[in-house]
C-alpha cells in the first residue's frame, strides 16, 4: 500500500478517535455547541446513545489502526478496505437522515482512502 493510502487511513482513524471521544466524554459539554439545531434539553437524556455511538467509532478507529500494523501487504489492504467501507457506509447512511455534512466529513476521507488503496494496488500490478 502506498504511503499516501496509509496516511489517509491514519487520518480517518484519528477522526474516528475524536468522534469516539466526543460521543463518550464530551456529548453534554461540547455537544450543544457542535449541534445547535439539536434541542439543548435532549443532550442529557441521549448521553448513553452518544456514548454507544462513540464506542462504534472507537471500534472503527481500532480496526483502521490495526490495518496499519499488519505486515502482510495483501491482508493489510483487505483489512483497511473493509474498515474504510464500514466508515463510508456509516457516513453515507448518516448523511441521509441527519445531515449531508456527515457524508463530506466522514464518508469523504474514507472514500479517498479507498481510492488511494485501489490506485496503489493497481500501480503494483503494472
Amino acid at each position: 500500500m502506498s504511503i499516501f493510502a496509509k496516511i489517509m487511513i491514519a487520518l480517518v482513524a484519528i477522526l474516528h478517535l475524536y468522534i469516539a471521544w466526543f460521543g463518550i466524554f464530551a456529548w453534554q459539554t461540547q455537544g450543544p455547541g457542535a449541534f445547535p439545531e439539536f434541542p439543548a434539553d435532549l443532550f442529557l437524556p441521549t448521553t448513553a446513545m452518544a456514548a454507544n455511538q462513540g464506542i462504534y467509532n472507537l471500534c472503527l478507529a481500532a480496526g483502521l489502526i490495526w490495518s496499519l500494523l499488519i505486515r502482510d501487504g495483501e491482508w493489510q489492504r483487505k483489512v483497511a478496505t473493509g474498515f474504510l467501507l464500514f466508515v463510508a457506509t456509516a457516513g453515507i447512511f448518516g448523511a441521509w437522515p441527519v445531515s449531508p455534512d456527515i457524508a463530506l466529513v466522514q464518508a469523504g476521507p474514507a472514500v479517498i482512502g479507498l481510492l488511494l488503496i485501489g490506485l496503489s494496488a493497481r500501480a503494483r500490478q503494472r
